[in-house]
């Protein structure tokens, strides 16, 4: 997912998108979002609410 602020990309797993009840994510569709870091370091969107 790209950042509305041009920052670098976050990665958005379908369980959080299915947690936001969502069926998916279209190009350009606006969403607020928290990142969190995984246990193995990356980061990734969660908490996806749509904006």
């Amino acid at each position: 997912m790209e950042t509305e602020t041009g920052g670098k990309d976050v990665f958005v797993h379908i369980s959080a998108i299915e947690r936001a009840g969502l069926t998916g994510l279209s190009d350009a569709q606006k969403v607020t979002f928290d990142v969190e870091t995984g246990r193995d370091g990356r980061e990734s969107a969660t908490n996806l609410e749509l904006a």
